[in-house]
């Protein structure tokens, strides 16, 4: 791991494997952290130059305490691109990773070759679930990392299929205080689907079809309605942490991408 003080207040604990060329910037969801992406970093770099990153209140990320929406978390992409000297990027973001990635895309377009938007979507917290999401993270907060708190946070992120041990033990470790940090950005989502005709990077959607924490018909509305869409993957029975369930459908997905990407510009060069 290393770290770097960015322009816009934290310090980042990310990872890069380094080289020449374009890198694949990956970004986590919620309540995950640079982990999250280890079987697409033991997929991809190799050819690709890839960096992982914990966003602000997760992982090993330093960052000034208080809430920030994802329009600062998107600076704060930007800003981690200006201290690794990164002029582009291709950006795989999961979750609240593409919420912070597209607008980061919609603030400094000519800086994005592509993104993935991956188990993401573009509106604000389903009003439907709101409430009852807002109680069980208060309770988080007071109580600690019960049983039934870890129980749905494996419901809710990881599905079956995925070995929870590592998760857990992170979820254990947050402080009332960073998970009332890194829920901020989520509480104050402003819906963008009015707004995805300002999305004029290519884009590839991918989402799992038994993802319970976003509906896949709100990525479906993406896909849809971005002007350089690259299509969608439905994942077959993928939850919302479908990178991590279905390793090999995901990459795949990302690999096509990836290939289109660099088959068109000739500029954009790998490891």
């Amino acid at each position: 791991m290393s770290s770097v003080k960015i322009a816009t207040g934290p310090e980042i604990a990310y990872e890069d494997t380094g080289g020449a060329g374009v890198p694949i910037i990956f970004s986590h969801g919620l309540f995950m952290n640079r982990a999250m992406f280890i079987p697409q970093i033991e997929q991809f770099s190799d050819s690709w130059r890839c960096v992982t990153w914990d966003e602000r209140a997760h992982g090993d990320t330093v960052y000034p305490r208080g809430h920030f929406t994802s329009w600062d978390a998107a600076r704060d992409l930007l800003a981690l691109m200006d201290a690794l000297h990164i002029e582009r990027t291709i950006h795989v973001g999961m979750s609240q990773g593409g919420l912070l990635g597209m607008r980061a895309a919609m603030l400094a377009p000519h800086r994005f070759v592509g993104i993935v938007q991956l188990s993401s979507q573009a509106g604000k917290l389903a009003e439907e679930g709101a409430a009852a999401f807002k109680g069980i993270i208060g309770e988080w907060k007071t109580r600690g990392a019960t049983e039934d708190k870890l129980t749905f946070l494996t419901d809710l992120i990881l599905g079956p299929g995925v070995d929870p041990t590592y998760w857990r033990n992170y979820w254990k470790s947050l402080t009332a205080e960073r998970i009332d940090d890194a829920v901020s950005p989520i509480y104050s989502l402003d819906e963008l689907y009015e707004r995805l005709h300002e999305v004029i990077v290519p884009v590839l959607t991918i989402h799992g079809l038994a993802d319970v924490s976003t509906p896949y018909q709100r990525a479906e509305r993406v896909a849809r309605e971005v002007p350089d869409s690259r299509g969608i993957a439905l994942i077959e029975n993928g939850p919302h942490a479908v990178n991590l369930s279905h390793v090999a459908e995901v990459n795949q997905a990302l690999r096509t991408f990836f290939d289109e990407l660099s088959a068109a510009d000739p500029t954009l060069k790998r490891r």
